[in-house]
């Protein structure tokens, strides 16, 4: 038969990072394109002792359906971290365990945003978020990331515009695509902008935590005296992404929904999973295994900095992040990076075309998205050189 596919479904597109997983599948392919944290990092015989004494002593709490809101220690512990290390949790926040960072985005758009309602983003931003706030028909408006972070006064400018604006949408640490960090005078601007104009901050921080130097920025949501930013986290990046676990703090009364909403989705995130996160935060250091990540993707960080350096195109502009997973890049000059992936690919290295994160995806884009965290350092320097004969070529011809 032929499926009438429904109108919020009918203009997404599938993420390119899924898309080019197919070439990175091949072994001969160096991929600087995921964003996945280093498996040799996980901490697989802890999880797996943890798992095996939760099946065999607790087999009815870790397979039994458990509360929407999340296992109870879990969300406890998540709690007291957050109060300790981010310095999050107003007497009437409320928290909520969720099935990745993704779902906590989708929880907010759902209980937010109606069709029709603006989402400010930050112009590069993640697809996995914008492709939230369209499936909800929202537009997408998009506000210019420097190296500070975003452009406050492009967005002052278009609070004072617009009415329709529902949400402001931001990774303020570390950002992805860019790598870039909002400086504190930015966050307490966005901040003040957004209480002005009556505008909920969806603050996504999944990397955070993964700071070369220790020195955290302070969040957003730490400074949050009116309710009006709901935060999102994520074990994905400084424990294991298969687990599948994230979390939503907000105000209680909009959590109060975002649980009616997760209802709706999966009923509640897997108990098992949230059962060996919670007991790994008792048993093992979680603060020295993300100090292990860190000193891990600051070198590897380095490493690729310093080939592209050596390789790529002199002139062009390229980030050099303190933290995360990610650089970015801008060839300039009108080059098309989705385009001259197809030359890379012959080359067997891929990367992700800087269209992906943008509100108009159609349009060309002169940047791309490299990731050092799963290469090794003679893949990185080798996936580096490789891109850095098309990358020179394209730049001569386009001048």
């Amino acid at each position: 038969m032929e499926y009438i596919i429904s109108e919020r479904m009918k203009s997404l597109k599938g993420s390119a990072i899924r898309e080019i997983f197919k070439y990175a599948a091949d072994p001969s392919v160096i991929s600087l394109a995921g964003g996945n944290p280093d498996p040799a990092l996980f901490p697989n015989e802890e999880l797996a002792g943890i798992a095996k004494e939760l099946l065999e002593d607790q087999p009815v709490a870790s397979l039994q359906y458990g509360i929407t809101e999340g296992y109870t220690p879990l969300r406890e512990a998540v709690k007291e971290r957050l109060k300790r290390v981010e310095n999050i949790g107003r007497a009437d926040d409320e928290l909520i365990i969720v099935s990745g960072g993704q779902q906590g985005i989708e929880l907010i758009t759902k209980c937010m945003v109606n069709e029709g309602d603006a989402v400010i983003v930050e112009e590069p931003s993640f697809i996995g978020a914008t492709n939230a706030f369209r499936s909800y028909g929202a537009k997408l408006v998009g506000v210019p990331v420097k190296e500070d972070g975003m452009d406050v006064d492009v967005l002052e400018k278009i609070l004072s515009e617009r009415s329709d604006v529902k949400m402001i949408y931001t990774i303020p640490t570390f950002q992805n695509p860019m790598g870039v960090t909002m400086s504190v005078e930015k966050r307490k601007r966005l901040y003040e902008l957004a209480v002005e104009h009556g505008v909920l901050i969806l603050e996504d921080n999944p990397y955070g935590e993964l700071c070369f130097d220790g020195k955290k920025t302070p969040t957003i949501k730490s400074m949050d005296k009116e309710g009006i930013v709901a935060y999102s986290g994520s074990f994905s990046k400084i424990l294991a992404p298969g687990l599948r676990l994230g979390y939503l703090c907000a105000d209680r009364s909009l959590i109060a929904k975002a649980v009616i909403a997760k209802q709706v989705s999966d009923v509640h995130t897997p108990c098992l999973t949230q059962m060996m996160a919670n007991e790994f935060m008792k048993r093992y250091d979680l603060d020295g295994l993300i100090q292990k990540m860190r000193a891990s993707y600051a070198h590897k960080c380095g490493t690729m900095l310093k080939a592209m350096d050596e390789y790529f195109p002199k002139g062009i502009f390229y980030t050099r992040p303190n933290g995360g997973l990610f650089i970015w890049c801008d060839l300039g000059n009108g080059i098309d990076t989705l385009a001259l992936s197809k030359k890379t690919i012959a080359e067997k290295v891929v990367y992700v075309p800087g269209c992906t994160f943008m509100t108009d995806m159609e349009k060309p884009c002169s940047a791309l998205r490299l990731n050092y965290s799963t290469m090794s350092d003679e893949k990185i320097v080798e996936g580096i050189k490789r891109l850095g004969k098309p990358f020179r070529d394209a730049v001569a011809a386009a001048k």
